[in-house]
């Protein structure tokens, strides 16, 4: 069905709603509009990135001062209760360092940034951008975000359970996930249960969201959208919905069989002979493989790095042709590379686990794949790099962001190369090295480019532009900030500090002056010559959080006082977005949408603007016959 025809479908299914007011619930709550899911998903995963964000600075704050009390300003969010069960003598004990650090990489990854990334932006834009007039299954995606909102709130409100949250790490390896909690009597009130029913929510949603892209993508593209006019955002969108149909059902039978092990005392992940200092022999069928629970939950965990990543690198590769007039350099090897990237993801998964014993021949195989999925990459920064090359450059707000993303998100992928290889984890493997590398290409890699994105699409959204001097002082402050956290990371990594020390280090002082018998302790010497740089990077990370003010002001604050935007396509872009009304609405275009050319067609010699949109017309040629090229059939 062509788009023409979604489209007075989709009027008549409305027929109702343009004669009178949809009810505000209806509305604004429980909407079936793409957009209005697409607002509720990023503001949402905003104020989840916002608390994971506040867990990470009561973490530094352990790291850098291990024997001094939370400050004020940092625990006035907890009750006197929840501190005297929590903190000991107000500080953090290594039971809360470990409950805030397995919910700082929850939140951030499965609550902040894949919502942000898909959820919002891909909402948002990709019905927008294709000519259509919703998404495939309205319904189904008003679910998707209810399920995830339920499943974020189940794993957030267990840090007031008796048990506290989960506290075995983001990755809830088993066994020891499959004891954590324990000592609760009822097994379904513990937080380690609760992280698992909001993992198997979360994962559901997901699932809902990615067949709808799907479908809608490859069904109800406009006239003329053939496949190679697609915008690359939208092509990005289709690989992400893929890679999360694909990767996220073996995660989701891990966590059914996790919570099983818990609640059902089954042992599909619980060895035999486990044995405890507490409990002694554990009491168990036994039987399971831990190692299985690694390998599924890794089958997910690879290809939602790429999860995280295409949405972000989707948004840049709008935003630099818009202010550079000029087209996306390479853009089929751009497409094609991101195909490559998608599958490639799948078989790169045991490089997190080559701790595991895994034997060289299987060892090799990760490592000759982890090594080549770095070339699409390569090839998809490369090709943004030189879009800038020779192009009248605007330094707009979202220009920054984009082009702060890309030497980012460069050394986040080169710190990773070392990391590929079996004989470098044995050193670096739970070391520093490795929280700096994943840190860069999500941080300022992968949030760099979704700011660009909010930045961006604001004006089309909301009908006015975010503040410049306050877009400034959000960008320069967080730049900086990002790496002055991130940089020192991979040199204590190098040094030998493990992620897990929820002291810094601290414990090792006391042994680098003492002598043993056997000499000096070079680990424990190594150790105090790295330890300053905890509070280096403790500093930037609370000055970073202080830089996400100017942030909040401007989101809020432009939606009523921003200038107002003087067109629908305030940045002379040329994709399909731009040419709804402003905000869009209901329906989204008010033409029959039609598409003549490629998505970045800007600067061209034959046409009067710099940029020629991709729903103008072309002239009719001197027969009178008109152009047929919208008419090329896409199915």
């Amino acid at each position: 069905m062509s788009a023409h025809a979604a489209s007075h479908d989709g009027h008549d299914h409305s027929h109702d709603d343009h004669h009178h007011e949809i009810p505000f619930w209806k509305k604004y709550i429980f909407s079936t509009d793409h957009k209005m899911i697409g607002m509720q998903y990023g503001i949402t995963a905003m104020l989840f990135l916002a608390f994971g964000f506040y867990l990470m600075m009561v973490m530094r704050w352990s790291i850098a001062y291990p024997h001094e009390p939370l400050p004020e300003w940092m625990s006035w969010i907890f009750t006197d209760n929840w501190k005297a069960r929590w903190l000991l003598d107000g500080k953090v004990t290594g039971e809360t360092y470990n409950m805030f650090g397995a919910m700082h990489g929850t939140i951030m990854v499965f609550l902040g940034i894949v919502p942000l990334g898909f959820g919002a932006f891909g909402n948002y834009v990709t019905p927008l951008q294709i000519g259509a007039v919703d998404m495939a299954f309205p319904k189904l995606n008003m679910f998707s975000y209810w399920i995830y909102l339920v499943g974020g709130v189940i794993m957030c409100a267990s840090f007031f359970m008796e048990s506290g949250a989960a506290k075995s790490g983001w990755t809830n390896y088993s066994p020891l996930a499959g004891f954590a909690d324990g000592q609760i009597v009822n097994q379904w009130l513990a937080g380690q249960t609760q992280w698992l029913l909001g993992l198997v929510m979360l994962i559901t949603s997901s699932l809902l969201g990615s067949v709808n892209f799907i479908t809608t993508i490859i069904n109800l593209r406009a006239r003329g959208m053939t496949w190679m006019r697609l915008p690359f955002f939208v092509w990005a969108m289709l690989v992400t919905g893929f890679l999360l149909l694909l990767a996220f059902p073996p995660l989701e039978a891990a966590g059914i069989m996790q919570l099983m092990d818990r609640v059902a005392h089954s042992s599909f992940f619980m060895p035999s002979g486990l044995f405890t200092k507490s409990d002694g022999l554990a009491d168990l069928s036994g039987g399971g493989s831990p190692l299985l629970f690694q390998h599924l939950f890794w089958f997910l965990g690879h290809p939602e790095v790429y999860v995280l990543l295409l949405p972000a690198i989707a948004c840049v590769a709008e935003i630099i042709p818009a202010n550079t007039r000029k087209p996306l350099w390479g853009y089929k090897s751009m497409v094609y590379s991101v195909l490559i990237l998608g599958f490639l993801s799948f078989i790169v998964w045991a490089h997190h686990m080559y701790m595991t014993g895994m034997g060289a021949a299987v060892s090799t195989f990760f490592q000759t794949t982890t090594v080549l999925i770095s070339i699409p990459s390569v090839i998809i920064i490369t090709a943004l790099l030189i879009s800038l090359w020779g192009g009248s450059i605007r330094f707009t707000p979202p220009m920054l962001w984009a082009c702060a993303f890309i030497p980012m998100f460069g050394i986040g992928g080169l710190t990773g190369l070392p990391l590929a290889f079996n004989l470098v984890g044995l050193h670096l493997h739970d070391t520093y090295y490795v929280i700096g590398h994943f840190h860069y290409v999500v941080a300022p890699g992968i949030l760099f480019g979704l700011f660009a994105g909010v930045y961006h699409w604001y004006p089309k959204i909301t009908g006015r532009y975010m503040s410049n001097f306050l877009s400034h002082v959000h960008f320069w402050p967080s730049l900086v900030c990002m790496n002055i956290i991130f940089f020192p990371m991979l040199t204590q990594g190098m040094a030998g500090f493990h992620r897990r020390w929820y002291n810094g280090g601290d414990a090792y002082l006391d042994k680098a002056t003492a002598a043993t018998a056997d000499g000096a302790n070079v680990f424990a010497n190594t150790v105090a010559q790295n330890i300053d740089l905890n509070i280096v990077m403790s500093y930037g990370a609370w000055i970073l959080a202080v830089a996400q003010i100017p942030f909040i002001i401007n989101l809020f604050f432009s939606w009523k006082t921003g200038r107002k935007v003087e067109s629908d396509n305030p940045w002379n872009a040329t994709t399909l977005e731009w040419a709804t009304p402003t905000p869009p609405g209901h329906g989204n275009f008010t033409f029959d949408v039609a598409v003549y050319r490629g998505p970045y067609e800007y600067s061209r010699p034959d046409c009067d603007k710099d940029y020629y949109p991709q729903w103008e017309a072309p002239n009719k040629p001197v027969g009178g016959e008109p152009d047929k090229s919208a008419d090329k059939g896409h199915h």
